[in-house]
């Protein structure tokens, strides 16, 4: 699965994100890598206990909370919080495979990655280089978005970002647990929730073949969903 959501952030919230990360001090990436992925990242990141990273934080996991496509096709049940990179001056992450399992820092949970994000902060002509390739996923090669929109692909893939040349790109990235651990079924309810959407609005809410479509849907997840 990789599926593009465009908008996320609006250019203005773009914007002042941006702003305040003009007078952040950024750190070294690597503290957050495992072992193995430590040689290949070369990248900066926020500390994710400032101030200014919470806040930031917190404001997209509002966005996300509302924003329908992101919850029909990942039915979030855990989202990592929210963290925030800026590759620049050669600055890359060789290729990788997220880890299966995070900690979530000062809690005793965990979110399992059943999806990764990267949601873009740079417009795509403020550097060159930087793209995401995802091994293995039709139309995983050479992803580079407009700032606000995101990518959503699944963990379990090989993938890297190339070397940045020029410029800076900054994102935030995060991982997501599913209600809906197995992908197949994941991608056949979103499939079929965004039928039922676009059928909505040319069918009376009391037609039958809706309301089968609908419950279809719902008996479909309760046998899947993991709680």
């Amino acid at each position: 699965m990789l599926l593009i959501i465009e908008n996320v952030l609006s250019k203005e919230e773009v914007q002042q994100f941006r702003a305040h990360m003009e007078q952040a001090t950024w750190e070294s990436g690597s503290k957050s890598a495992g072992t193995l992925a430590r040689s290949a990242k070369q990248n900066l990141q926020l500390d994710d206990a400032s101030e200014l990273a919470t806040g930031l934080r917190n404001h997209i996991l509002r966005k996300l909370g509302n924003h329908p496509l992101f919850v029909s096709s990942a039915l979030p049940a855990k989202i990592y919080p929210p963290k925030f990179n800026c590759y620049t001056n050669g600055g890359a992450y060789g290729t990788h495979i997220d880890s299966a399992l995070m900690p979530i820092p000062g809690t005793n949970m965990s979110v399992r990655g059943d999806l990764s994000a990267t949601l873009f902060l740079s417009e795509p002509d403020e550097y060159v280089g930087g793209e995401l390739v995802v091994q293995g996923i039709e139309g995983g090669q050479g992803i580079k978005l407009a700032a606000g929109d995101m990518v959503l692909y699944s963990s379990g893939y090989l993938h890297q970002v190339k070397p940045v040349t020029q410029g800076a790109r900054i994102a935030s990235f995060f991982w997501v647990e599913s209600y809906v651990r197995d992908e197949k079924q994941r991608s056949i309810l979103f499939e079929l929730d965004q039928t039922i959407q676009q059928l909505t609005p040319k069918l009376s809410a009391t037609d039958p073949e809706l309301i089968k479509l609908t419950g279809l849907y719902h008996n479909l997840l309760r046998c899947w969903a993991n709680t």
